[in-house]
């Protein structure tokens, strides 16, 4: 294995990227897997798809993209094979790569690798703000709770008898504090976080687009940081 792959459930998993502590998910199904996002270059991506591999014995069929950052987003075209999956705000960032070339750079990733993601990007074939993904035996609601870290932040829910999972991009962060920048809305976030937290259950297991996974007392805090830092 590429990566140290954390089970959170019935075949559920999430991978920790060395680069900036990105996380991405898995969810398998009897007719398909699902990857939620895929990191921030070619090689990072091809590992990605390995491991999956591995521990499914099957390739992606589905890739869900919770956000428009180069982070969560350039490794995606090693998935050519898998239906991508993305709010149109994410379509038209791999439109208009400037922004993505110089956000990536500044965060300190290799020019070189950086140059052959954004030369293969593709344009994802479905734009979404809610779907529910057919995986065979299990159905995964995909949805856009509210305008946060962007203004098009999709989260991912696998839901569970006794304990959900949810995937919430970088809604949530625990690895560092929440960040915030020009695409965001730190006034509206902690009602998002709201949403999430309905989404999920008070029991559900939160995974942060970096970081370790957290329980919705972690969110609740997080929540009050933001109130504190809208003003």
């Amino acid at each position: 294995m590429n990566y140290a792959w954390e089970g959170l459930g019935d075949r559920v998993f999430r991978a920790r990227l060395p680069f900036l502590d990105v996380t991405v998910g898995l969810v398998c199904g009897s007719a398909g897997t699902l990857l939620i996002d895929t990191g921030t270059t070619l090689t990072e991506a091809r590992a990605i798809a390995e491991d999956v591999q591995s521990i499914t014995a099957s390739a992606v069929s589905q890739v869900v993209l919770t956000h428009k950052h180069f982070d969560h987003i350039l490794g995606s075209s090693v998935f050519a094979g898998a239906d991508v999956y993305c709010a149109p705000q994410v379509a038209v960032a791999m439109s208009d790569v400037e922004h993505l070339r110089d956000d990536a750079l500044h965060h300190g990733a290799p020019a070189d690798d950086v140059e052959r993601a954004i030369d293969a990007l593709r344009v994802p074939g479905h734009l979404i703000q809610d779907a529910m993904l057919d995986l065979g035996d299990r159905t995964v609601p995909i949805s856009h709770p509210g305008a946060g870290h962007t203004d098009h932040d999709l989260i991912v829910v696998v839901p569970d008898a006794h304990t959900s999972v949810v995937f919430c991009g970088d809604l949530v962060e625990e690895s560092g504090d929440p960040v915030i920048d020009a695409d965001s809305d730190p006034a509206a976030w902690p009602t998002t976080l709201d949403r999430v937290l309905q989404a999920g259950g008070t029991n559900a297991r939160f995974v942060p687009g970096h970081g370790a996974v957290v329980d919705a007392d972690f969110i609740r805090r997080q929540q009050r940081w933001l109130r504190e830092a809208a003003g």
